[in-house]
């Protein structure tokens, strides 16, 4: 059965944006999201082998993916993207996936700044604002479109140094809720996936029994259990969801 049989999934046709899917959570979301049928733009950084990994392993599989460099803190980046990629698949993007992150620094409050805290801001709020506001057009015209944004359980942990990256994550709250009302009308939803700490590349070596031992469900996550969560809320099946904070984090906090 191929992936765009009726039958093969649940976003059969959608055209996919995950940015961040070279590696990590954004590989293993852009796989499923290919399972369920999208078609899946992979946008990337830097490393140009990781996202064609990424699109190979798409591509074994069954499924059509392709890989698009953009720094999506940069406007003039971000129109060239989504001009590209909806060039490339000859569709507007139904489906966007708001996952890319930088450098997470855990350091004191005597040692953040200003600079460090727009660091964040950068990632967590300003991409997601210029990549929303790119696809808004196609979507509203369709009047169709999901708008995923990746999260953290940080948020309600409130992690000791790592105020930084708490209060960036803690923004795309309020502009996830604030966007599903604005955009309702048009048809587009937007929700938010928070994650618990889900081992990728970036942890390697990290010793996971204390957190382990706090999960109610006592294991780790793994990153198809959020790329799962995300696929459910691409797709249709989900089409009376908008505005919600879903925590993927066997229980160790609550939704939001």
């Amino acid at each position: 059965m191929g992936y765009h049989n009726e039958k093969a999934g649940k976003c059969v046709g959608k055209l996919a944006l995950v940015t961040g899917g070279s590696r990590g959570l954004g590989r293993w979301i852009s796989v499923e999201l290919a399972r369920q049928g999208a078609l899946v733009a992979v946008n990337y950084a830097n490393n140009s082998k990781d996202a064609e990994d990424t699109v190979r392993l798409i591509a074994e599989a069954g499924g059509i993916a392709q890989a698009f460099r953009a720094d999506i803190t940069d406007e003039t980046e971000v129109d060239r993207l989504i001009k590209h990629a909806e060039e490339q698949f000859d569709r507007s993007v139904d489906v966007l996936v708001n996952n890319a992150t930088g450098p997470q620094p855990m350091v004191p409050i005597e040692e953040e700044s200003w600079e460090t805290y727009l660091a964040q801001l950068e990632f967590f709020v300003k991409a997601p604002l210029l990549l929303t506001k790119a696809v808004l057009p196609g979507m509203k015209a369709k009047t169709a479109g999901s708008i995923i944004n990746i999260g953290s359980e940080v948020v309600q942990l409130g992690n000791e140094r790592f105020s930084s990256y708490v209060t960036a994550k803690s923004a795309m709250i309020g502009m996830t809720r604030s966007w599903s009302n604005e955009l309702g009308s048009f048809g587009i939803r937007v929700n938010l996936v928070a994650p618990g700490w889900i081992p990728v590349e970036r942890h390697e070596g990290a010793d996971t029994e204390g957190y382990q031992s706090s999960v109610p469900l006592k294991r780790m996550g793994e990153p198809s259990d959020i790329a799962a969560a995300v696929a459910f809320l691409a797709s249709d099946e989900a089409k009376f969801i908008t505005g919600q904070c879903l925590s993927v984090n066997g229980g160790k906090t609550f939704g939001i």
